[in-house]
């Protein structure tokens, strides 16, 4: 192929390529906003590049999603529900919000072990998880030494009655004996029932059974049938979950707002709506120096045992007026929109415009919220619809208000101009 025949498909292809963007382009230049005061609309807007002379370049320059200032009409303030709210400064109660995770409460935890070896001759609790009560049996075991302390009972028995009709003297000593044999069974947790049973038929039981010294469930198991056990082996762990602990992390700022018997609150996903109640019965006396966070543990009650070891919660630790040292700027929580990357209130001018506003927050309440910086005291702010007005905002300009929606006929203000030098 030629170079004359190249030259055409050249040409076509740079068409291709310009004629799209110079609609893009005339697109823009005629749906741009009119310059303020120019009193123009599209058809009359000059062709030549002058016409650029009556343009704010910064607000060209602005990026995409960045929020500008807009202006509603009363009727426009009612129809989309836009309150507003002052500045105040007042003593804000510290609420903290953290994660926690329920754990056993540790003073509600018993180990059961034996005080004598023995085989296991029969397991009665088999399996962890399962809720026991105290005195239930464990276990039946074989224990030569339990034997030999059965046979000493039944020997010191009959001692003491042969020795009835003796001197007090010769009695006393038997009596002595027999109450010996006695405690050195419930010694090895050999109930008085079962003791007495073994006088009572006056034979030698060939298994004992070892029973449960507390209540609660079991949380480890350590014993199997047929296993030889020895004398403080622990065999089993209980724990009483009718009372629980959450325990969660504080940021070392927040510290000064928390003692020991306040108040806290826990929520759960399993159980979403309900708040659970407690109190703050520790906090402890060292800081992780990786994340600055002191480590706060909270006293649940547990009626039913809804609350499982290992659920996490979060943790809100209800503040007192005390908490706050001195008053600060605060605002309505509604009034601020936060975007994950920073925060905006919309501040209402003289003029009636509504400013955007990046502030820095800090403690919050129920229903108020601390503004560190970027308002003053006295500011009148945007209480309700704040989203709203956040999208007019970033929005209205290029789409015009927001269309024909009924009440979204936001309109931001003119694009101030710059004189013509």
């Amino acid at each position: 192929m030629s170079a004359a025949s190249k030259v055409p498909r050249a040409v076509r292809t740079a068409l291709l390529v310009a004629v799209p963007v110079a609609a893009i382009a005339a697109a823009w230049w005629y749906t741009r906003p009119a310059p303020a005061g120019s009193g123009s609309s599209a058809a009359s807007q000059p062709n030549d590049m002058a016409g650029m002379e009556g343009h704010d370049h910064a607000s060209m320059a602005r990026p995409s999603g960045t929020a500008q200032s807009v202006t509603l009409t009363a009727e426009q303030v009612r129809r989309i529900g836009v309150t507003f709210a002052e500045v105040t400064a007042s003593a804000l109660p510290r609420d903290i919000r953290t994660v926690g995770q329920v754990t056993v409460d540790e003073t509600r935890l018993q180990t059961i072990a034996p005080k004598v070896e023995g085989w296991v001759e029969r397991l009665y609790v088999d399996f962890t998880g399962r809720a026991i009560s105290r005195g239930e049996p464990l276990m039946a075991i074989y224990s030569p030494a339990l034997v030999a302390a059965q046979e000493e009972l039944l020997l010191a028995r009959r001692l003491a009655s042969d020795m009835s009709q003796a001197a007090p003297e010769a009695r006393a000593d038997a009596e002595e004996l027999l109450q010996s044999a006695r405690r050195r069974l419930s010694y090895w947790d050999i109930p008085a029932a079962d003791i007495e049973r073994i006088e009572r038929s006056g034979q030698v039981q060939r298994t004992l059974t070892l029973r449960a010294t507390a209540s609660g469930v079991v949380t480890e198991k350590n014993v199997t049938h047929g296993q030889r056990i020895m004398a403080g082996d622990a065999l089993f762990r209980v724990a009483d979950l009718s009372t629980v602990w959450v325990e969660g992390d504080v940021y070392e700022q927040d510290l000064r707002a928390v003692r020991v018997g306040q108040q806290a609150t826990a929520e759960f996903d399993a159980f979403a709506g309900e708040r659970f109640t407690g109190r703050i019965a520790y906090i402890y006396p060292t800081l992780a120096p990786e994340t600055r966070t002191a480590r706060v543990r909270v006293s649940l009650p547990n009626p039913g045992q809804r609350l499982k070891p290992g659920m996490y919660a979060t943790l809100r630790i209800v503040g007192s007026a005390a908490s706050a040292t001195m008053p600060v700027l605060t605002v309505p929580r509604s009034a601020v929109l936060s975007t994950g990357e920073r925060s905006i209130v919309f501040v209402k001018r003289e003029n009636g415009q509504l400013e955007p506003r990046e502030v820095q927050i800090g403690a919050t309440s129920d229903d108020r919220i601390e503004i560190i910086s970027g308002v003053a005291l006295g500011d009148i702010v945007v209480a309700s619809a704040t989203f709203l007005v956040d999208a007019e905002s970033n929005l209205g300009t290029a789409l015009g208000g927001m269309g024909d929606m009924p009440g979204m006929e936001i309109t931001t203000p003119p694009t101030r101009s710059t004189p013509r030098k």
